[in-house]
């Protein structure tokens, strides 16, 4: 397992290392997916990127108001997800930014920092 950096301040939840299939927030383990938000890290067994549901996202999270953005993980490479999801995502009015799943859940780390309303949807890493 690789672990983070620990000398910052963060607000909610934060990635703080990577299993071989998913993810450490603080003491807790996440193989699969992962759904994290300012308030709360939930695990997620996506279908894949192919079958991405905005409405699941958003729902699990509970968050409000609605986040500027969507931090997309696509897995363990960058993979653009489907148009239909990003029309969906936009007719929402939240941005999406896609990554491959380690750069997305170290980025979420620098933009919680900001202390940026965001959430984060990471597919598995293998």
């Amino acid at each position: 397992m690789v672990e983070l950096r620990k000398d910052v301040e963060f607000i909610g939840p934060v990635v703080t290392g990577f299993t071989p299939q998913g993810y450490k927030v603080g003491d807790q383990r996440f193989e699969q997916g992962l759904l994290i938000s300012p308030e709360q890290a939930l695990g997620w067994t996506a279908a894949g990127l192919d079958r991405l549901d905005l409405t699941e996202i958003l729902s699990s999270l509970n968050l409000s108001p609605k986040p500027e953005f969507i931090l997309l993980g696509s897995g363990a490479s960058m993979l653009q997800p489907p148009a239909a999801f990003r029309r969906e995502v936009e007719a929402a009015g939240i941005g999406l930014e896609v990554m491959d799943s380690r750069a997305a859940a170290r980025t979420w780390g620098v933009l919680r920092a900001e202390e940026r309303w965001i959430i984060g949807a990471f597919l598995p890493l293998a």
